[in-house]
């Protein structure tokens, strides 16, 4: 229980000191307001990456509809602030708890579903809450969605980051979490066993989408643009995603933590060579994926 206590300690003592760190550092004038931002979008981007790790890592289900997610919590607490002046802290909680229950409301149908088909209706539901988005005048239409007042601060972001991987961890190291990892090793051994697998899948997909809707009110917040376009909130944003769960390694949580920060980094160092840049992005994602097939950390863990 020392240990423990030990361990804990030194743990809240590098999240402080490191947020603490940047702070002085911005308030030193050696980190412009635009590095902070990028470290912002960082910790949403940690967000959303763990929290899909959850569902396709740890549970072994092939979901594509993240982005749906994300844009309902994107969108909902946008609509909360800018025409209720919802408190930022209260309208991230009914996003992340609004996207949840979507999740719920998907996955108790789709999860029967397996492997491809699994993806291709996540996928369709994504692409579902985008044309929603897109044809609904009071969510600002085709035009998009414009006035989202600027709420999204590193410090907000960096402490739902934590939080996200702390609940998270948490979930995988308990009971649930322990049947979730059955049921992805073996579905049909784990029923005979008496695990109830759609309860279990159901429960890991609304809580992962939960995260996902959290992860797209700080987002929206942080851009205080919206718009219902495929790379912002649809199916290539859900692929941005997986692209960091399957890189970082699936059931990893570190490694969907080093990928997420690796893959929003990497584009803004590679702006020097604007008509290349995402060209040297593509061959560097292909040779990760030849020499490290199972990803950066496949299922390890850095304590």
């Amino acid at each position: 229980m020392v240990m423990n206590w030990k361990q804990n300690s030194l743990k809240v003592a590098i999240f402080l000191g490191t947020y603490w760190l940047i702070t002085a550092l911005e308030k030193a004038g050696i980190l412009l307001s635009y590095h902070v931002q990028i470290l912002s979008l960082c910790c949403i981007n940690v967000i959303l990456a763990v929290s899909l790790n959850l569902i396709n890592g740890f549970t072994g289900q092939f979901s594509l509809g993240h982005g749906g997610f994300m844009a309902v919590g994107a969108y909902f607490s946008a609509y909360l602030t800018i025409n209720f002046q919802t408190p930022f802290s209260i309208a991230l909680g009914l996003a992340g708890l609004l996207a949840g229950m979507v999740g719920l409301a998907v996955g108790l149908p789709a999860l029967r579903l397996k492997g491809d088909y699994l993806a291709i209706a996540t996928l369709g539901f994504g692409e579902i809450i985008r044309v929603i988005i897109l044809n609904t005048p009071a969510l600002g239409g085709a035009r998009g969605l414009a006035g989202i007042p600027p709420y999204t601060s590193f410090g907000i972001a960096y402490l739902l980051a934590i939080l996200t991987v702390v609940v998270i961890k948490n979930f995988v190291n308990s009971d649930h979490g322990r049947a979730c990892l059955a049921i992805r090793e073996d579905e049909i051994a784990a029923e005979s066993l008496g695990i109830h697998s759609t309860y279990f899948k159901t429960l890991a997909f609304a809580l992962g989408a939960g995260f996902a809707g959290v992860a797209g009110g700080l987002f929206s917040h942080y851009l205080q643009y919206m718009a219902p376009t495929p790379g912002q909130i649809g199916f290539m944003k859900s692929i941005d995603i997986l692209i960091m769960v399957v890189l970082g390694g699936l059931g990893s949580i570190t490694g969907s933590i080093v990928a997420a920060l690796t893959l929003t980094i990497l584009p803004e160092l590679l702006r020097g060579f604007a008509e290349y840049r995402m060209i040297i992005y593509s061959v560097l994602l292909i040779v990760v994926m030849i020499y490290r097939p199972e990803g950066l950390l496949a299922g390890k863990e850095l304590s």
